[in-house]
């Protein structure tokens, strides 16, 4: 377990290691053609500063997308008991509870750290879950939070969508110039065209699979840190079977959220999996039946 722990950490840092310096290739270029260094800079900071500004707004987002309600220990005891037990166990600080009113059955976790975590599950989830298989939710979404990974995921999703705005303004920078027909603008608005695209390309299609990789990377290792917490994979293991039977869409799905649930809350065909933010259920079930074996 520990091993696949620091493999998923170690190809995480990589993958995003690889897209930061993407970013920056395309900033650099933007500067170098444009005649204007500076302009990268500039390019490179509005990304980290939208990137920021996602980082803290990330858990208020998640929330109001969500419809999720706060409660207290008095609205469902069994499900705050079953949270604070495994906060308790692990020291980590009593986060947020909350409960979406949906039948899907589902759950996630948000917070850039574990002073400001937040969990929610759906009443769909806490209809068909017995004790251990709520108990391996939960400690599958604490193990979001003890890993920062909603962290990670934020940081992912800022960037994706900055680069999706510089983009856009690309293109309509290269729309406007076309009504000055001389030479000199007609390169520049060539190359705002090449970089718009070029943009798109890495928002909608690079950043998209960079964004399902890392998600996919963190989902297993949520799985083993879950099991960590409660010694007993099989509680989880059949969590995750039953979300595979009853799972449907969620009322309230969001794509750009959907990679902070337990299971993919959208459903997706068969194009949409390339780009899908969760490994198959079977293939989880069995690490945790490996995992289950070295306890």
């Amino acid at each position: 377990m520990y091993r696949a722990i620091a493999a998923n950490k170690r190809n995480t840092v990589l993958i995003i290691g690889l897209f930061v310096g993407l970013l920056t290739a395309l900033a650099v270029w933007w500067g170098y053609y444009s005649g204007n260094g500076s302009s990268a800079i500039l390019i490179v900071l509005f990304v980290l500063g939208y990137t920021i500004f996602q980082y803290f707004a990330a858990s208020r987002l998640a929330i109001a997308m969500s419809g999720a309600k706060q409660i207290e220990k008095r609205d469902n005891p069994r499900l705050w008991n079953t949270v604070e037990n495994l906060a308790i166990s692990q020291g980590m600080p009593m986060p947020k509870v909350y409960i979406i009113e949906d039948p899907a059955p589902n759950a996630f976790a948000t917070g850039r750290n574990p002073e400001n975590a937040v969990v929610a599950a759906t009443t769909g989830l806490l209809e068909i879950m017995d004790n251990n298989e709520l108990e391996g939710v939960m400690a599958h979404e604490l193990g979001h939070v003890k890993n920062y990974d909603i962290r990670v995921s934020t940081l992912v999703f800022g960037l994706v969508s900055a680069i999706g705005i510089l983009a856009d303004i690309a293109i309509r920078m290269a729309w406007y110039s076309s009504f000055n027909r001389n030479r000199n603008n007609g390169q520049m608005m060539a190359f705002l065209v090449v970089i718009g695209v070029v943009g798109w390309i890495i928002a909608w299609l690079i950043g998209p699979l960079v964004s399902a990789a890392v998600s996919r990377q963190r989902e297993y290792l949520a799985d083993a840190s879950g099991v960590e917490m409660t010694r007993y994979p099989d509680g989880l293991a059949s969590a995750l079977q039953k979300l595979g039977e009853f799972g449907k869409p969620m009322k309230r799905a969001n794509t750009a959220m959907a990679h902070m649930y337990i299971n993919d809350p959208l459903k997706p065909g068969l194009v949409e999996r390339v780009f899908s933010t969760h490994p198959p259920i079977p293939k989880r079930v069995e690490r945790l039946s490996q995992i289950g074996r070295g306890f």
